[in-house]
């Protein structure tokens, strides 16, 4: 633009407002940005001219009382989208306006000095929710005062005045504003509307401690599910790679991670990764970064001791945490906790962390089998790798559960399975008694009772949602109360028994609750009618006794009324929900004494009140303004009151989610060739008969045969397979299908086979695939040898070990070497169970060298074999036909070229492809003994170094 242009266009600019409007302003560009009247010149002229779009009539003098309103709250909440009560609505300001509006797909217009956009009261819950998937926190300012209060206090012509209730983030969706409960047509069907949230959403947080003199990076976990009360600790030391945080994220797959502003590039770069992944999935990581003084162990360990010491005798459940126990910790727990204890007070939800049940190690080696970041990923344990859902995973194969809470726990059984459940899982499978089928049934068409627990327990939820909760709760302990009889007769399973047996006395309290509420005034959420007898709510009922007063009174009045008017049987009318309304003919509003207010009327009808009307109707607000305002409290101190029944609900509900899953396992058992394993304590051994791989043996049905393979192991025998044969010919497909066996046997499952008998792992390892990491600044093969060093580390006797085509990533010679060498180092050293992939012809050669504990095998084929070339004859590529059988002895090539071929390589390049091929195995073929000796000797002294 020319020089002239802009001189004109800055006469349209509003004059600069006075010094100390603030930064939000309209006399400014920020203010003016933040109402949609910047405009930006063209690049490469001059600079940015801001000019306002407002109506020239809108007044610019100042602030209106509700924008100053707003910008006090802001400036306590500048991170969060407030959405700010007015009225029947919500109005977001500013740049939160613009951004909801861009979300929620809404209309933003300009009123007075901000931008501005709304949503109606009802729908919070829908918008609020959409907001926080996308990332944002957002905070629900709400009025705080009542208009018939508000009328008679000496403040009635000042504005509401506001006060923000509640923040919500990903992992803290909790509260009757974002869970609500629409109608209670039928609780005992479950006929019911209730919002459902993902079944994880922690929040996760995490501190980092390095300790110079030795060199090492100590990382601190405590993540925990503000919904459900759960809450994991973890302290570990990690490498350069992250390995050990990488696979605790995925176990954990938190929805919020809480870092250090001083986060490490290694652990920042990592968390982007999972970010980035998780949005691809459609569900994205939000990431908060805190001051990192907090993170300090002495600061954090300040905010401990206060939150355990300090916490008022109202808010000491039984169960509640001593500090004696929280002062055991390891210090970079604590130095996660103290962040963690900041974070949720703002959100009013640290309750959570006073209940040491809730405490649980993520990670404890004695504790069951360790499956790390490239097993979770590789085996597809708990999503898929084409796009991150659960489809085609082991987990999908598992969950057959009926509730969410039980869903929930199957998670956390397959991400770290533990102990063996096959008796109970038998049990149900085998038993006739008719009382499992009952006890099943009564686990269809619930709530998700886990999270309706934590959210009593918080003091937010909804009167329909605590009957719901509290109704589905007690008619659970009433009808296990009738079976008892026979569950002490018929089943034998201890762990089943125990599960049962307790329950319906850890459900009791439940029956007491519902007995103080009225069900009618529950289920519609009237407050003021919530409690039947109101003996042990005096405040309640003086209350009523006043409201009842003043009633009496305008009724008495209705005697005068009828006198002044001549009509003996008049009576009150009710009109648009306004009450106690004189309804007078229009022929005879000439008795009308004049000191009475005309309210409405109508072509035949005028409808007045008298002055005493007036004063007592005003009254009758005020006193059920109060009432309503007495019955929240009165809520708020009853819902306190379930807080000392926490611990038992929650153990109650556990103990439901644990039948579920065991249900959820027989039914796993049910499908066709399922056999139950056996699990050997002190053996190191997997010997499988007839395996198949659960996943495609599901997705492929009954009509396409999955073809069986056998698996023998043995840790003082042959306790390592070489695995070679034609691209594409089932190898990865078989090792992962040894692995998944091995999880699902020790997860308590039936596994795909005809028999199995199993030693109790450690950890399951694998390295398979070929993956840069680009955000790591790694190549495909750097990674793969970071993950064989984590392997190396790790692994014990007691471990299973996949590695699949190690070493390819680099030149041949240095690939056979670098696989030679490590092969060696785990059957001699390590001496764990080992499946090892490769297309590298001499590894075969560990038979030789340590024959009882290595045997080669190949995945079997047919092959066509092409003729031989001549001077006017062309080489043609093999053709090739797969087994998928699992046969003894080596392969002697890979055949890629018939996979070229599937992936349609036009036939002028396999043709040169094949002749090359002949070319180069004729040279070798030309080799003499001396030269293969003499190789050997090289790639077995290189091994010997390189594992050394």
């Amino acid at each position: 633009l020319s020089s002239s242009t802009l001189e004109r266009l800055k006469g349209f600019v509003c004059p600069s407002e006075p010094q100390g409007r603030g930064p939000l302003g309209p006399g400014n560009a920020e203010g003016r940005r933040r109402r949609g009247g910047v405009m930006k010149t063209p690049p490469g002229v001059g600079g940015e001219v801001s000019v306002t779009s407002a109506p020239c009539g809108i007044s610019k003098s100042g602030y209106t009382p509700l924008e100053q309103q707003y910008l006090q709250i802001k400036e306590q909440h500048k991170d969060a989208l407030l959405a700010v009560e007015c009225g029947y609505k919500y109005r977001f300001f500013g740049e939160d306006a613009e951004k909801a509006a861009k979300q929620l797909n809404i209309f933003c217009h300009l009123d007075h000095n901000f931008m501005t956009c709304s949503i109606p009261t009802h729908r919070l819950y829908v918008h609020v929710r959409r907001l926080v998937s996308q990332g944002y926190k957002v905070g629900v300012v709400k009025q705080t005062e009542t208009s018939a209060i508000k009328a008679s206090g000496a403040n009635k012509n000042t504005l509401f005045t506001r006060q923000l209730s509640a923040l919500y983030t990903k992992s803290t969706l909790v509260g009757e504003d974002v869970n609500p409960v629409h109608s209670l047509v039928d609780v005992e069907e479950g006929e019911c509307d209730v919002v459902t949230d993902p079944p994880e959403s922690y929040l996760l947080c995490l501190s980092e401690t390095w300790d110079k003199p030795r060199k090492q990076l100590t990382i601190g976990l405590v993540a925990v599910q503000p919904s459900t009360g759960d809450v994991l600790l973890d302290c570990f030391v990690d490498g350069s790679t992250r390995c050990e945080l990488e696979g605790r994220v995925l176990k954990v797959n938190p929805a919020e991670i809480l870092v250090p502003s001083d986060l490490s590039d290694s652990s920042h770069r990592l968390l982007q990764s999972i970010v980035t992944a998780s949005v691809q999935a459609g569900d994205g990581v939000r990431i908060e970064k805190r001051e990192s003084a907090q993170f300090d162990f002495a600061s954090a360990m300040n905010t401990v001791t206060e939150f355990y010491c300090h916490t008022q005798d109202s808010e000491r459940e039984r169960g509640s945490r001593p500090l004696s126990s929280i002062a055991s910790l390891e210090s970079p727990v604590v130095c996660c906790l103290g962040p963690l204890i900041h974070y949720l007070t703002e959100f009013n939800l640290q309750r959570v962390l006073l209940h040491h049940s809730s405490f649980r190690h993520l990670s404890c080696e004695s504790d069951g089998m360790v499956l790390s970041a490239p097993t979770l990923r590789n085996l597809e344990i708990l999503t898929n790798q084409t796009d991150g859902g659960t489809k085609g995973s082991l987990l999908w194969v598992l969950d057959h559960t009926h509730t969410l809470f039980g869903r929930r726990l199957m998670r956390k059984w397959v991400s770290q399975p533990l102990k063996d459940r096959q008796g109970a899982v038998c049990e149900i499978l085998e038993s006739d008694s008719v009382t499992l089928p009952s006890v099943r049934a009564l686990l269809f068409r619930l709530p998700d009772l886990e999270r309706g627990v934590c959210s009593i327990y918080h003091k937010k939820c909804s009167t329909q949602e605590f009957y719901l909760i509290s109704s589905s709760l007690s008619r659970l302990g009433v009808e296990l109360q009738a079976l008892l009889p026979s569950i002490q007769s018929q089943l034998s399973s201890s762990l089943l028994r125990g599960l049962l047996l307790d329950t319906p006395e850890l459900l009791a309290p439940a029956h007491n609750f519902l007995k103080v509420l009225n069900e009618k005034a529950a289920k519609s959420g009237d407050k003021r009618e919530l409690f039947c007898d109101l003996s042990g709510f005096p405040v309640l009922q003086e209350r009523r006794v006043e409201i009842q007063s003043v009633l009496t009174e305008i009724q008495d009045h209705r005697t005068e009324v009828r006198y002044t008017l001549r009509t003996p049987t008049l009576d009150y009318v009710r009109v648009s929900g306004q009450e106690f309304l004189i309804e007078v003919k229009n022929s005879m509003v000439s008795v009308v004494p004049s000191d009475w207010v005309k309210i409405s009327s109508t072509k035949a009808v005028s409808r007045y009140q008298s002055p005493y009307l007036i004063g007592r109707c005003r009254s009758l607000s005020q006193l059920r303004e109060q009432l309503l305002i007495d019955s929240q409290k009165e809520w708020t101190n009853f819902l306190q009151y379930f807080g000392e029944y926490y611990h038992t609900m929650k153990k109650a509900v556990g103990n439901l989610a644990t039948v579920d899953c065991l249900f959820s396992l027989a039914e796993v058992a049910k499908q066709r060739n399922y056999c139950r394993p056996v699990l050997c304590e002190g053996d190191r051994q997997i010997v499988i008969r007839d395996g198949r791989h659960p996943v495609i043996d599901l997705l492929m049905g009954e009509h396409t045969q999955y073809v069986p393979n056998n698996t023998e192991l043995q840790g003082d025998g042959r306790r390592t397979l070489i695995i070679t044969g034609p691209n594409m010919g089932g190898k990865s497909s078989y090792i992962r299908q040894v692995a998944l066996v091995s999880i699902m046997a020790q997860v308590g499952s039936y596994v795909p086979a005809t028999e199995a008998r199993l030693g109790i792992l450690d950890g399951i390892y694998t390295r398979m695939g070929a993956s840069d990491s680009i955000y790591k600044g790694r190549s495909t093969f750097m990674e793969e040898l970071t993950e064989a060093s984590e392997i190396i580390t790790r692994a014990t006797e007691r471990s299973l070990v996949i590695l699949d085509e190690l070493g390819r990533g680099t030149s041949t010679h240095d690939g056979i070497a670098i696989a030679y060498a490590t092969l060696e180092y785990f059957i001699r050293d390590v001496k764990s169970l080992t499946l090892f992939v490769t297309h590298y012809p001499p590894l075969c050669e560990l038979e030789k060298v340590y024959p009882l504990h290595v045997g080669n095998f190949h995945m079997a084929f047919l092959l066509n074999e092409p003729d031989i070339a001549t001077d006017d004859v062309e080489v043609q590529p093999e053709f090739i036909t797969f087994l998928y059988q699992l046969t003894e002895g080596a392969a002697g090539q890979s055949y890629g070229l018939n996979v070229a071929r599937l992936a349609e390589i036009p036939e002028a390049v396999l043709h040169i492809a094949a002749r090359k091929a002949q070319e180069l195995k004729n040279i070798v073929d030309n080799q003499s003994s001396r030269c293969f000796s003499h190789i050997y000797s090289i790639i077995y002294s290189s091994g010997q170094l390189v594992s050394h």
